[in-house]
């Protein structure tokens, strides 16, 4: 999951709000293209892989899911690896604060993008849905807490969740997650991505329905133009763990991604301790 991840978030990020000529001339899996903002490097990641990794070292620690605890560690991933990517504002409250508690004493957790759907991924390795639920709605709200930063958030849970645990066939993967979160997330998306969470988790979703392959799944992904990355994000990490899905993510990319102390040695490790701990 998190190397699928991070690949869709490295390769995202080149054509995050690109326009459309650059995404037509330039999305074909062929190579990591240069974001046209920050100065990121070709095949490296953003925040949405790096506070992934937050919640998914907890999850393989076995740290206790409090809002310290949790905020402490989103505080300690950023600092040991630092990186454009983040949100303005949050990048510098990010390097002036220096834990967990003062995180939380000045932290406005009032945004509904999409920010607490993108780093929700890996607690669909829990195998109870009350604790998926739960999990991501928690620390949702430490950033995002409103209606749709926390929906999202539970939504992006639930759709690795619901493959890792065998719920169903991906084309009911909509009118699952409807179940449980308030939404319209069976309908289908075919605009571009702005910054509303659930307009991530929604493309997502779509292009998980559709589509048969990763690649496909990645270009589609991209395809739909906008905040591009994090739906990439949340595609990949789902479909990676989806039986109808073919995985067959391009070498290039496989081997152009990052390979630092946190790159894809890492995340492949981290990704093995998750279904040793979870799902054996």
């Amino acid at each position: 999951m998190l190397l699928e991840l991070a690949i869709g978030d490295a390769y995202g990020a080149g054509f995050e709000y690109a326009d459309e000529i650059k995404v037509s001339r330039e999305n074909d899996l062929s190579h990591y293209t240069k974001h046209q903002k920050w100065n990121i490097g070709n095949g490296r990641y953003t925040d949405d892989t790096q506070m992934s990794l937050a919640n998914a070292e907890m999850l393989a620690d076995g740290t206790k899911w409090t809002p310290l605890n949790i905020a402490n560690k989103f505080v300690e991933v950023f600092k040991r690896d630092k990186r454009p990517g983040y949100a303005g504002r949050f990048y510098e409250f990010l390097q002036e604060i220096k834990d967990g508690r003062e995180f939380l004493e000045k932290i406005n957790p009032a945004s509904d993008k999409s920010g607490a759907a993108m780093r929700a991924s890996p607690i669909g390795f829990l195998p109870e849905i009350r604790d998926v639920i739960d999990y991501a709605t928690i620390q949702a709200k430490l950033t995002h807490d409103t209606p749709i930063g926390r929906d999202s958030a539970v939504a992006a849970a639930l759709m690795t969740y619901y493959f890792l645990y065998n719920h169903g066939k991906k084309e009911d993967l909509g009118e699952f997650i409807e179940k449980y979160v308030p939404g319209n997330w069976a309908t289908r998306w075919g605009k571009e991505v702005g910054l509303k969470g659930y307009m991530h988790v929604r493309a997502a979703i779509t292009t998980i329905t559709e589509e048969d392959f990763l690649s496909k799944v990645l270009k589609r992904s991209i395809d739909f133009c906008g905040d591009v990355d994090t739906v990439a994000t949340i595609a990949m990490a789902t479909a990676s763990c989806c039986g109808e899905i073919k995985q067959d993510i391009p070498q290039n990319l496989l081997s152009g991604l990052e390979n630092g102390m946190f790159g894809r040695d890492y995340l492949i490790a981290l990704d093995t301790r998750l279904k040793n701990k979870f799902l054996d």
